[in-house]
Formats: C-alpha cells, structure tokens, sequence
C-alpha cells in the first residue's frame, strides 16, 4: 500500500505490556483532509493507538505512518506535522489565554514578534479574541478545551490527534469545541478523533473505526455504522398493558423490516413497543395517528438513534459497561505496567 496517499495509516499494529496486548493487530487508513472517528469504550485501546501515532510509545509489532513517515524510524518528521490534544486540557491556569499561546510558541522555537502574531491568529481563530488577557482560571470547561486545541495548532500540523476533547464537558462546552474542529478541517487539518460519545462522532466524523480489546470490528461512515445496528428506532410507551396489542399493530404497519427484525419488541413491563424505521418523521406521523384513532392511551412516543452501548451490544456481543472481571483485571494490569514503563523510560523517543 502507498502509505503517502494516506494521512494516517497503521498495518497489524500491535503493543503488548507484559503478556497484556493494548492493541492486538490493529489497521486504520486516513484519508487526506478528513476527520477520522475512532469509538470505543475506556480500555479498547484507543488512547495506545493515538500515543504510538503521536511518537509517545512505540510499538511491539506491525507498522504505522503519519503523512508518509514511519513513526519509529523517523519520528522526527512525523512531530513536525502532528498536533496532539489529550483528554485534559493542558493550560497554565494563572496565565491568560494570550499568555498561554505565546508562552507555547516559544516552546516550539518562534522568535517573541512569530508568537505573539500567532497567538493572536489563533485566539481570533477559536473565538477566544474578548478573553485573550483573561486568566484561564476564569475560562469556562468549553473554552479551556479551545485554548488548548489552539495551542496544539501553533505550527498548523497537517495532522491533529483528539483524544476524547469533550471528556467532562457539559453539552455547551462540547458544541464549543466541534465548531472549533470543523473550522480546523474546514481549513485542511486531517483530525483523528478518540470518543466514547457516538453522536460525537456522529457530528464529527467522515469514518468511525470501531475498536474493541484493540482491534478494529467496524470502519465506515457514520450513517452506514448506524444503519447497520438498526438507524432511527420509534417507541411508543402505553397507559395499559392492553393497549399493547394496537401498539404493535400501530408500529408493524411502519418499520423497516430491512433492519432485520421481522416484528416489533414488545415489553409487557414497561409497556414499550419498538421497532426499526427509515422514514422518522413519517413513521411518528403515522403512528402517532393511528393510535389517536384507535383512542390508544400513549405515555410517550418518540424517536431514537442507537446508543453507544447498542452500537458494541450487535457488534460485539457484549455491552460496554459489561466487562469481566477477568477483563477489568487486564486493563488494571495494562495501565499498571504502562506506566511502571513509562517511569523507568523505556518508552524513549527517537531524535
């Protein structure tokens, strides 16, 4: 394969601490200019994979590249076009926005006049202009994710690692920084992007590469991904248990029978009919009057998307929240001897 048509690629990667593998063959292509949606719960492997790409671990086996560049043999020139952003946003608190960026501009060797023009670049960029001179103590959980995506922009990398940016924000914060991506690949940056949310992907991402106990199980775009557990799902919610019988006559006439159910599940505890729709907004319609109709007493009627833990339920037989103790024990151990490595340095980067 030609590994310069690719922004990122990775071929059989593999790392293994101790007897413990954090990724077991992984494989990933990138294109050029897009955004790459790696999703999986904690522990699948995702943060390993962004490290060895980043040039932060190296691998036990297989292959990676980054804009062409083996990342092990030549590491340098890889860090010379990546930007990385980890989980937690990496700000002095008690230096001001403007601060902050000038203070990393200098970090990656600018002379004092190529910081100070490029942090202002940046603050207009990342709509952080009125805040520059405030301290970033002050800033709110969205726009410290914002600063520190901007510094990781100082040198405009042609690739931008995310690993899971929106970690503990609240639902404005996280809008925050998706406008702050799609203006960055608006502008050509390809992004590789970790995250356990699906509509984050769903909102972000051109692929999502579904990874799980380190290899990948899915690749596609985010709507085929979806479509292939079931898409739009309706629901409807009955007063009486005997009302359930119109309801799932009601939701029969509707569901997409495509999606591989043949019928609609019905639980008679909860009094819930669901089902697999193409047309939602059709399909609500519909429903909605027929059980007016038939004087059906509804509680709640609406439409979803598959959650995350639906998505690894049909992909991998077992829920993210569901995790043997056999398994947790793994990850314990994994993230025990990964960071007794990194302490001891073994993790070494290459000049």
């Amino acid at each position: 394969m030609d590994t310069a048509q690719w922004a990122v690629l990775t071929e059989g990667l593999r790392k293994r601490y101790g007897d413990k593998h954090a990724l077991d063959g992984f494989d990933l292509a990138v294109g050029r200019g897009t955004v790459q949606g790696l999703l999986g719960p904690n522990g699948a492997g995702k943060t390993t994979a962004v490290r060895i790409l980043a040039t932060l671990a190296r691998p036990s086996g297989g292959r990676a590249f980054v804009g062409g560049f083996d990342v092990t043999r030549q590491a340098r020139q890889v860090r010379r076009r990546i930007g990385l952003t980890g989980q937690y946003a990496a700000v002095a608190e008690m230096l001001s926005g403007r601060q902050n960026l000038v203070m990393f501009g200098r970090l990656f060797h600018l002379d004092k006049a190529r910081a100070a023009r490029r942090a202002d670049e940046l603050l207009s960029t990342f709509g952080l202009t009125e805040a520059a001179d405030t301290v970033a103590k002050e800033y709110s959980g969205g726009m410290r994710r914002r600063l520190d995506l901007a510094a990781s922009m100082i040198l405009a990398p042609q690739v931008l690692f995310l690993d899971e940016p929106t970690t503990g924000l609240d639902p404005r914060g996280r809008n925050e920084v998706w406008e702050a991506v799609r203006s960055l690949v608006a502008g050509g940056t390809t992004v590789l992007l970790t995250t356990q949310y699906l509509d984050e992907a769903d909102q972000l991402a051109d692929r999502v590469a579904v990874i799980d106990r380190g290899r990948k199980i899915a690749d596609d775009t985010p709507a085929e991904l979806k479509r292939a557990i079931g898409g739009d799902r309706i629901e409807v919610v009955v007063r009486g248990t005997t009302d359930l019988p119109a309801a799932v006559e009601a939701v029969a006439r509707v569901m997409d029978r495509g999606a591989g159910a043949a019928e609609p599940a019905a639980d008679r505890e909860d009094r819930r009919v669901t089902a697999p729709v193409r047309d939602r907004v059709a399909a609500l319609t519909e429903v909605a009057r027929t059980l007016q109709e038939r004087g059906v007493a509804v509680e709640d009627i609406g439409l979803r998307r598959p959650t995350l833990d639906e998505v690894f339920l049909r992909l991998t037989g077992h829920r993210t929240d569901e995790q043997s103790s056999g398994q947790k024990a793994d990850e314990r151990a994994v993230t025990r001897e990964a960071r007794a490595l990194e302490r001891a340095g073994t993790e070494r980067e290459e000049d």
